[in-house]
């Protein structure tokens, strides 16, 4: 299969995709055009008030929507999920102007403030977010928010069998939904249907130790292909299973590892998740982006910028990075003056008592940084907390010399990938944690630390600065050729194809 399609216009791409699909080393059976029916926490679109106070929706464009917006367009597909919005919020003829934009229908699940503080806020976010990225430390086991889950699962089933058939294809993501095949089944409706992990998959010592951790694998082992961003979070998921329901018998094909547990077959998968490479490229090479990177250069005053973009929340480990840039300046400091951070926080969940407490820390080590090593013309650190606009943060991508993207636990971490889609310049160094699940693909290309130690991405931010030009090319055109190579459309395109392929088999 070819890994890039950027050549293609999207309705090229789509309109091969089922000769792609049937392009495998097996009888050829009839090309059919199976509709696809995506099932997602939050519908594809942002809400806004104008100026007058009327209800403003749009599609959002996000890497999800690149990638399957194509796909449900060519098929005439589906998309479902929340709106964003309370029950008492009237949005038919709204989403009706979406979907035109977007090219495929949108049915949105109403949810009520309960449902939503106790599902999304509570279970979803406060239970298996924190637990799928172990800090089972900060998991709130609430058996109201578990309740609220199972109801809330049930609800986007009975949604998405109203509005789908039986030769359709459901395509639930992430960890809002882990029940629905479940649910589906429960309320008798049969469905061929995948799901795709975005956040890890913890190790079985972790998760065991959610009380509803049962019921969550059965569940799971209801669609018909699960998959992850990694093999190791895919191998994680086998562990669970093995511990937790007896008498599974597995096989082994090569992509997929098939799961029988007696009742259902479940292949199971990883599928590591990309960005839309071509759109950062085009706009990074811009006249635009090419005068914001050239003024933020100078603005710093030629500094060589290290760039952290992170949301805010406790897996990112924001403070381990900021200690380590500190134990960077004092340990060599020759270099003070040279160099520069700055670092986006992007604002998320404040309401949870964990992420205020995250920024109040980041809040202080920023102050601290700069007060106790700044000198008169030149800040340590430059923080902003709040969101940028999309030829903002390109040009702030590739303006930096270095890209300093440390979680400590992270699905994908497409922040990673962003930068070096954006470095058109082949100039930057990507200092990456071992945790990410980008790691697993550019080892070797990016500088991959230990975010808990402190002293070795002291170590790591000094190799980057001193490093050769030479080396320098070279890595970064290894990393963006990986990346233009298996960008989001390959995603889709390996997903789908491993939907069919379980389908033959007859998960």
């Amino acid at each position: 299969m070819k890994a890039s399609v950027d050549c293609q216009a999207p309705w090229e791409w789509m309109g091969n995709l089922d000769r792609r699909l049937n392009d495998w080393s097996r009888p050829k059976r009839q090309e059919r055009h199976r509709r696809l029916v995506v099932v997602s926490n939050r519908l594809p679109i942002t809400m806004s008030e104008d100026g007058t106070g009327s209800l403003q929706v749009r599609p959002s464009s996000g890497g999800l929507v690149t990638a399957l917006s194509p796909v449900l367009r060519y098929n005439g597909g589906l998309w479902v999920g929340w709106s964003g919005a309370t029950a008492n919020v009237y949005l038919d003829g709204h989403l009706d102007e979406a979907s035109i934009q977007l090219g495929c229908s949108l049915e949105a699940v109403t949810l009520s403030e309960k449902e939503v503080n106790d599902y999304y806020l509570g279970f979803a976010n406060q239970v298996l977010w924190p637990l799928f990225h172990d800090f089972p430390e900060c998991c709130k086991f609430d058996p109201g928010y578990w309740y609220t889950y199972v109801d809330v699962n049930r609800k986007f089933a009975q949604v998405a069998a109203r509005i789908s058939t039986a030769d359709d294809y459901i395509w639930v993501q992430d960890y809002h939904l882990l029940l629905l095949a479940r649910e589906l089944r429960g309320i008798g409706v049969r469905r061929q249907t995948g799901f795709f992990l975005h956040t890890p998959f913890p190790p079985l010592e972790i998760f065991r130790r959610l009380p509803w951790g049962r019921q969550i694998i059965k569940a799971l082992l209801n669609y018909h292909l699960v998959g992850f961003q990694t093999h190791h979070d895919r191998d994680n998921f086998i562990g669970c299973v093995e511990k937790t329901i007896p008498g599974v018998h597995y096989e082994n094909t090569g992509r997929l590892i098939v799961v029988n547990d007696g009742n259902h077959r479940t292949a199971v998968g990883a599928f590591p998740i990309s960005i839309d490479f071509s759109a950062f490229e085009t706009l990074a090479m811009s006249r635009e982006v090419e005068e914001r990177a050239n003024h933020l250069r100078e603005a710093v005053s030629n500094c060589q910028i290290i760039l952290g973009v992170d949301r805010l929340d406790y897996s990112k480990g924001i403070p381990l990075k900021l200690r380590a840039y500190r134990a960077f300046l004092e340990r060599f400091s020759h270099l003070r003056g040279r160099v520069t951070m700055v670092q986006i926080v992007v604002p998320s969940r404040d309401h949870i008592p964990q992420y205020r407490a995250v920024r109040a820390e980041v809040d202080d080590l920023v102050r601290q940084i700069n007060e106790s090593l700044g000198t008169p013309g030149w800040t340590p650190v430059h923080y902003m907390y709040g969101t940028l606009d999309r030829p903002e943060l390109v040009a702030l991508y590739r303006a930096a010399a270095v890209a300093l993207v440390t979680p400590v636990k992270d699905g994908m971490n497409l922040v990673a990938k962003e930068y070096c889609a954006a470095n058109v310049d082949n100039d930057g160094v990507l200092v990456l944690s071992e945790f990410a699940g980008a790691a697993s693909q550019m080892r070797g290309k990016a500088l991959t630390v230990n975010p808990h130690d402190i002293d070795g991405v002291a170590n790591a931010l000094y190799r980057a600065h001193g490093m050769p030009a030479s080396e320098r090319r070279l890595r970064m055109r290894g990393l963006r050729s990986l990346v233009r190579r298996r960008d989001i459309r390959w995603w889709s395109d390996l997903f789908l194809r491993s939907a069919e392929e379980a389908l033959y088999m007859g998960t």
